[in-house]
């Protein structure tokens, strides 16, 4: 039997577009996509800021790593080749949530350059990358799932940050270190920064 091809594949246009949602939600859709090493905060400041635009009358959704590794990418490893296809799965994801008009909120390590520039050409203009900039020691220092301690027993393979590397972003849209400070402040100067740029 024949197989189907992406050559049998025809873009359905709807009518119903991601200006129009736009318009009914009131805002305009953007991923924010925060990247860092695990333990420095990704995961609390994602949460906290989402809480955030809810109480400021937004319409969002949070993808977390750890979260969407136990369903829909729950057949992907941690190897370089899974890693790629665990991003550009997320990234179709958000990619398809801006389009209902939602602001979307991910947090995933996302340890390589490339994967987040794949992100970026996926999800298109309204692509906001954030860097959860916490030094590897405070993150380490935090070990809050103790993974770090594992990983310097070699009970974990290619764990980023100790035998996998972490390549920080070039040009980041926004910078966030969350050692020393309160999730308030993180979150308040956070915000402020996406509200001088891409929430209105």
């Amino acid at each position: 039997m024949k197989q189907h091809t992406a050559q049998h594949l025809t873009w359905h246009q709807m009518e119903i577009t991601r200006d129009r949602r736009e318009q009914q939600l009131g805002q305009k859709a953007v991923t924010i996509w925060l990247t860092g090493l695990s333990g420095s905060g990704k995961s609390t400041l994602a949460n906290a800021l989402e809480q955030y635009l809810a109480a400021h009358g937004k319409h969002t959704m949070l993808l977390d790593g750890d979260n969407v590794r136990m369903g829909l990418n729950r057949d992907l490893g941690f190897g370089e080749k899974d890693r790629m296809e665990n991003i550009r799965r997320i990234a179709q994801v958000a990619k398809l949530m801006n389009d209902a008009g939602l602001i979307v909120l991910t947090s995933f390590i996302s340890p390589y350059r490339k994967d987040r520039e794949m992100a970026r050409e996926i999800i298109g203009g309204c692509f906001v990358e954030v860097y959860v900039s916490t030094p590897l020691e405070e993150c380490e220092r935090r070990d809050v799932k103790g993974l770090y301690k594992a990983a310097r027993k070699g009970e974990i393979a290619e764990f980023t940050g100790i035998t996998s590397a972490y390549e920080a972003p070039d040009a980041p849209q926004a910078v966030i270190d969350t050692s020393g400070r309160s999730i308030g402040e993180c979150v308040a100067e956070l915000a402020a920064a996406l509200e001088a740029n891409w929430i209105k």
